[in-house]
């Protein structure tokens, strides 16, 4: 069996690897990927047309990715994650293990998603945080485990979100507080 199977028009640098470990389904990228040097998919992952990668990015397995999404540089996607389309996890992201990422959502340089509300200290069970379709989350944010970013919200850089926040909203601040949505914010993400 193969490791990996990719649609038309894929590049894939000589020094990535696609299709790591030992798994029972190979990985299946669609139409005109670009896959960087140093970077590592795993077997068992599922991408559609248009995927695009920065350098030495990670993406483990069960994890399933929409058309056109961007993973910038030195980004980790840790595994059985859902990602939409459109979407763009800029460089040096951490997405965990559990989280479910919408559509037409941006992901700033340097956020952090976590999924462990007490790590080592009790077994509490792992779950990230849901990101919905138009989000926006700036750049150094964390979103603690299982906290919701409500649809068209978003998300100051370096807020700390341990709530969720609701639709169409701004949260800002550690921890973060909502307000309402400054005009120049104001309806949908405009990823090209």
């Amino acid at each position: 069996m193969s490791r990996y199977v990719c649609g038309d028009g894929c590049s894939i640098d000589a020094d990535a690897t696609v299709g790591y470990g030992e798994f029972d389904e190979p990985t299946r990228i669609g139409d005109d990927a670009t896959i960087r040097a140093g970077s590592i998919v795993y077997g068992d992952v599922t991408i559609g047309d248009e995927f695009a990668t920065g350098h030495d990015v990670l993406v483990r397995e069960e994890t399933e990715i929409g058309d056109d999404v961007l993973v910038g540089t030195k980004t980790v996607i840790d595994g059985r994650t859902t990602i939409g389309d459109h979407v763009s996890l800029q460089t040096n992201v951490y997405v965990p293990t559990d989280t479910a990422v919408g559509s037409n959502v941006f992901v700033g340089p340097g956020a952090v998603l976590t999924n462990d509300e007490y790590p080592i200290r009790t077994d509490a069970g792992l779950e990230g945080p849901t990101i919905e379709d138009g989000a926006s989350i700036g750049a150094n944010a964390t979103l603690l485990p299982r906290v919701t970013v409500g649809e068209n919200a978003f998300v100051a850089a370096g807020a700390v979100v341990t709530e969720d926040v609701p639709p169409e909203t701004l949260a800002v601040g550690a921890p973060a507080t909502t307000r309402t949505l400054p005009d120049p914010l104001d309806g949908p993400n405009q990823l090209a």
